[in-house]
């Protein structure tokens, strides 16, 4: 069983900058892959970026590539999202989920594990 809290999340105006942290609980941090994802009102959970086990391969969607970047420390059993010249179209709850294997997945299907969600309003 693995718990996990975001943070991170806020208002910021287009162009700026957050950066979201997911901690999760237990020792087993490092055998999970893990992901962001987003979801906007009224649509479908989108795949945002995902992380394997030891940080040497990531994947990020095409629509957030060279603005957001994952990684994660294992010793603090947290994954973050490094968020970069964001946009308005960006605005969406972001959550992060981990996978009970140690490969990434791009589906929401492929994880077994949420967090609550934290908001993410990028203003134009």
């Amino acid at each position: 069983q693995v718990q996990l809290v975001e943070s991170g999340g806020g208002l910021v105006q287009a162009g700026g900058s957050l950066r979201l942290s997911c901690a999760a609980s237990g020792r087993t941090f490092g055998s999970y892959a893990m992901g962001w994802f987003r979801q906007a009102p009224g649509k479908e959970r989108k795949f945002v970026a995902a992380i394997n086990w030891s940080g040497g391969i990531t994947y990020h969607a095409d629509s957030v590539k060279g603005r957001f970047t994952i990684s994660r420390d294992n010793a603090k059993n947290t994954v973050y999202l490094q968020m970069n010249s964001l946009k308005p179209e960006d605005t969406a709850v972001y959550y992060c989920a981990a996978r009970s294997t140690v490969v990434a997945g791009t589906e929401p299907g492929q994880y077994d594990y949420w967090g609550q969600g934290t908001q993410v309003t990028v203003s134009s």
